[in-house]
Order: structure tokens, then C-alpha cells, then sequence
């Protein structure tokens, strides 16, 4: 099978890829309605996994550049290679393609990436300021701060190499692009749309705490046990926001931070 050539996918791969096409288009519509992005801004992807072990073989679906929410279809989404070039569906794909895809390639773990301008959130990203683990909710769902990625411009791989550079480093699904805006990862895409849902609830309610004072921190120990009680012990049969990867040490697409 050539990723490149949908002629040559078989029943699985096309069945995979209308499956994913069909979710995308959903979870860019879950976007809109939790009013994280306006207008045209923001977008979310998710892998489609090949055969190869390698990852050579994956695709991911993304929506189309400069597309108003209420028009996506599943039809009009972008499936490109991991490389970020289109192999099927009409138009150009989101200009942040490069980045979704630079993270599919260097986060094996990652089925979802998603990129928004909600407006706390991307005030903190504004100021090039981690949002602090003050919350009980913070330790659970990102494991502590959510960090601060460097500064890229629009265009290249360069901002997927700054939030692989920065998760990679921290066991938050989430970094907040300096002066652009949060990046989420999940084990697909609606799990990242959660992960962006969940980091401007956050953004919003510690700014508002600061209007009033000094937040107090969450002692390390503390952050530790809540996020390995949410990852492994909380919900269904045992399985958090993101769950345990095959080790059953760390989250399926982050990094487990050492205590400090």
C-alpha cells in the first residue's frame, strides 16, 4: 500500500480514513460550540494508523485552510501524509498542517493534535507565561503547569518542533505557543478537543483567582498523586483522560515527569 496513492489502499485503510474524516469534521465542530475559535481560526487532526510498524505508512485527516466551521463535511476534510502533503479532498489543508504533522512524526504515542485561540488561554500564551498547577483539576488532567513552547512563525515544521521540544520535556498534553496560542495531544482527536477544552477552563479560572490574590500551589507530591489516581484509577475499568501506555507508567501520549 502507498500512503500517497489512494488506489492502492485496501478495505481497512479507506474504512479508517472515512471513519476518521467523519470524526475530525465532528470535533472541528466541537470547537465552535465550546467557543474555543472564531471565525476560521483553529483546527483539529487525528492519525490514521497504517500497517507499518514504523508509522510510514500513516496518514492524517485535517481540515481544510480558511473554511468556515458550519461548512465542514467529513468530504471536505484533508487527508495528507505525515509529511503534511494532501492525498485526497479538495483545497489546500490548514495552515498549521506542517505542525500537526511534525508531532505525529516525532510522538508516536499522539492519534490527536488540536490548535485553538481560546482567548484565556492565549492570553497566558500572550504574555509567555506557564499557567501554574494551583488546582486539583490542572494536577489531574496535565500532570502540573502547563508550559510555554518558544515563539515560531506560521509556515514550516517550525512550531511542531517547539511543542514536541517542550511535551516532551513535561507530562502536560498541552503548551501554550508563545504569542499564538494552546496546542493540545490526545489519543485522538476528541480526546485533544477535551484536553483544549479543559486548558481554557483552567487559563480562564486561575487568571480570575489572581484578580483576587496570590493562588496557592499545589505541593509536588500532591500533583503526583492526583494525576496517577486520574490517568489509572479514575473512571471505567480503571482508564483516565489519556490511560496507561503499554509499560502501565506513564500517559499514552505524554511523557511522565520525574518528582522533583
Amino acid at each position: 500500500m502507498d500512503p500517497r496513492q489512494p488506489g492502492t489502499w485496501d478495505d481497512a485503510c479507506v474504512s479508517s480514513v472515512r471513519g476518521a474524516r467523519e470524526t475530525v469534521a465532528a470535533q472541528n465542530a466541537e470547537l465552535l460550540r465550546w467557543e474555543l475559535v472564531v471565525w476560521t481560526a483553529g483546527n483539529a487532526s487525528q492519525r490514521v494508523r497504517g500497517r507499518a510498524a514504523d508509522g510510514s505508512e500513516d496518514l492524517l485527516v485535517i481540515k481544510p485552510s480558511g473554511v468556515p466551521y458550519d461548512e465542514l463535511t467529513p468530504e471536505s476534510m484533508i487527508v495528507c501524509t505525515l509529511d503534511g502533503e494532501p492525498v485526497l479532498g479538495e483545497g489546500a489543508p490548514s495552515s498549521d498542517t506542517a505542525a500537526h504533522a511534525y508531532v505525529y512524526r516525532h510522538m508516536p504515542r499522539v492519534g490527536g493534535v488540536v490548535h485553538t485561540h481560546s482567548t484565556y488561554a492565549t492570553a497566558w500564551a500572550a504574555r509567555g507565561e506557564p499557567i501554574p498547577c494551583v488546582l486539583t483539576m490542572m494536577g489531574d488532567e496535565f500532570g502540573g503547569d502547563i508550559p510555554v513552547g518558544p515563539f515560531a512563525l506560521i509556515g514550516d515544521d517550525s512550531i511542531g518542533q517547539g511543542i514536541v521540544h517542550t511535551l516532551e520535556r513535561s507530562r502536560s498534553r498541552a503548551v501554550l505557543m508563545q504569542n499564538h496560542g494552546p496546542f493540545t495531544i490526545g489519543r485522538d482527536a476528541r480526546d485533544a478537543v477535551k484536553a483544549a477544552v479543559m486548558v481554557e477552563e483552567v487559563a480562564r479560572t486561575v487568571h480570575i483567582a489572581r484578580q483576587l490574590g496570590e493562588p496557592i500551589p499545589i505541593p509536588q507530591d500532591r500533583i503526583d498523586h492526583l494525576y496517577e489516581r486520574y490517568q489509572f484509577v479514575y473512571g471505567q475499568h480503571g482508564s483516565g483522560s489519556a490511560g496507561p501506555d503499554e509499560g502501565g507508567a506513564t500517559s499514552s501520549v505524554g511523557t511522565q515527569k520525574e518528582s522533583e
